[in-house]
């Protein structure tokens, strides 16, 4: 009978077969120890090192993870699963710039299959290095790729890098080469890339044959309406407009999971609360400007605008104060010590691994959900809330075929005079609170006098003076604003709602205020 093999002379496949064993019994601890020794003794296993790593990774020994896979990457720059575990864990520590040069070097190393190419541009998407995510579409497309996904992938993500003649070449052979197109708001995509003039635009021909198909899901439906809206809305023919955004409203909303009287009694429970006890000690280095409101209220409008000052850095709308506040909603009282850590969490977020600055936007609008949090968390913080007159607030939102669930109360008029009453009396409650720390800023007032008012706010916020239109802007923009950000601040949006009343009467429950 043979004798099992001592620790010393144990094979590499004796001692992948012994390590799993263990992680399949949930012995991580064990596992552990059994990769480290299989990787002293076996230095050069690929399949050994990328156990060990993976498992010092979820005993949150980052670091040795993270040299465990370079060296494995610097024998083996091809190895396609060392460099998605390093890029996760590049990710969890906000080194995005990092993350990029490990994700273009294993491009850069071999050839990849089409689905490793899509799998790269998803990960440099997540990780907001958009211009990286297309180059690498491009890269692939000028070496003969012809897959469909790839050229949506590059069309979307033009779309946002503002290189609106890209948006419609990519997007065209998208459609041409996939029945499944619509399937990826390629659709909506066109139609959010330009204004069109008139009705004689092959788009609008091909948006509504399209509609035709049998064979079309709901996704799809719903983006050829939207786009279809918007068209009509460019040319003024607002009853047409009016008609397909209800259409393209209805197919969302039937299926939307939103509950008004749950958001309700969390508003409701949020101004009931008492303020968190403890406090979190300011970053001497760091001030979050969180910019916050309804939705379609200009808040991309003024994301943008501070994003031109060079001491400011724009994230975007980081998803990380809803989870910590998540995260920290379900203890009753959370310590110092878990505050500390969550605000932590989040400035690294902000900071990230690119040039530092002292300025650092998070335009996530729904934050004034947590505007509380946000106070005990950062106590220099600003926050700019801005405010728009009710009726253009809600028709510009339900004019809007959002992407992400947290606005699926986007597809209901009452739904959204909900959050709108939601967030103006959290806003309130919080300026009675901290309000040295809060300022509203109007949509009329900064399109009215936007120097002047960019001006005002930027010394409240302590940045210095500077002149935003003659500032260089090469932020990505990636919320429904991204055409319109990028054309001359203009007035023509300013009672749009009048246009529409005659067709959607539920307008007239809003003020027309602001």
């Amino acid at each position: 009978m043979a004798m099992p093999a001592s620790p010393a002379n144990r094979s590499e496949a004796e001692w992948l077969e012994r390590g799993r064993a263990l992680v399949l019994r949930s012995d991580l601890d064990g596992a552990l120890s059994t990769f480290d020794a299989a990787h002293a003794q076996h230095p050069a296993s690929t399949d050994i090192a990328l156990a060990l790593a993976g498992l010092l990774w979820q005993s949150k020994q980052s670091e040795r993870a993270e040299h465990v896979l370079r060296a494995l990457l610097a024998a083996h720059p091809a190895h396609v699963a060392a460099t998605f575990l390093l890029a996760k864990i590049l990710k969890e520590q906000a080194r995005m710039n990092a993350l990029a040069t490990v994700v273009r070097s294993l491009i850069a190393a071999a050839p990849q299959p089409i689905g490793t190419t899509i799998q790269a541009v998803e990960l440099l998407d997540d990780a907001g290095r958009k211009q990286d995510a297309a180059d690498l579409c491009e890269a692939a497309i000028a070496h003969g790729s012809t897959d469909p996904r790839l050229y949506a992938y590059s069309g979307m993500l033009h779309l946002q890098l503002g290189d609106f003649a890209r948006v419609r070449e990519r997007y065209a052979y998208a459609i041409a080469h996939s029945a499944q197109a619509y399937d990826w708001q390629v659709a909506n995509g066109l139609a959010s890339a330009q204004r069109y003039a008139d009705a004689s635009h092959a788009d609008f021909a091909m948006f509504r044959h399209a509609l035709e198909r049998s064979d079309l899901s709901e996704r799809a439906r719903a983006s050829l309406l939207f786009a279809l809206g918007k068209a009509h809305d460019d040319i003024g023919d607002y009853a047409h407009a009016a008609g397909f955004f209800r259409d393209g409203n209805a197919t969302v909303g039937h299926s939307a999971d939103w509950s008004r009287k749950n958001f309700r009694r969390m508003v409701a429970a949020k101004l009931d609360a008492k303020p968190l006890a403890e406090r979190v000690a300011a970053a001497a280095d760091c001030v979050p400007v969180f910019i916050v409101g309804m939705p379609r209220s200009g808040t991309t409008l003024v994301a943008e605008l501070l994003s031109r000052h060079p001491d400011v850095r724009y994230r975007g709308e980081l998803g990380w104060m809803p989870f910590l506040a998540q995260q920290l909603g379900s203890v009753a009282h959370p310590s110092a010590a878990m505050l500390e850590k969550a605000a932590a969490t989040y400035l690294a977020q902000l900071r990230q691994d690119d040039a530092p600055a002292r300025f650092y936007v998070d335009k996530q609008p729904l934050n004034f959900l947590h505007l509380d949090l946000i106070a005990a968390l950062f106590p220099n913080a600003r926050i700019v809330h801005c405010e728009r007159s009710g009726r253009d607030t809600a028709l510009s939102i339900w004019m809007q075929y959002f992407a992400g669930p947290e606005n699926n109360f986007a597809y209901d008029f009452d739904d959204i005079a909900a959050v709108l009453q939601g967030c103006s009396k959290l806003v309130a409650s919080a300026q009675k609170k901290n309000g040295a720390r809060i300022r509203t800023i109007r949509y009329g007032d900064l399109v009215a006098d936007s120097a002047s008012r960019l001006r005002e706010l930027a010394a409240w916020i302590g940045l210095g003076d500077f002149d935003a239109a003659a500032a260089p802007s090469d932020a990505t923009i990636s919320t429904s604003s991204l055409w319109q950000v990028r054309q001359p601040v203009y007035a023509r949006s300013i009672g749009r709602w009048r246009a529409y009343a005659p067709y959607l009467p539920e307008l007239m429950q809003f003020s027309d205020d602001a």
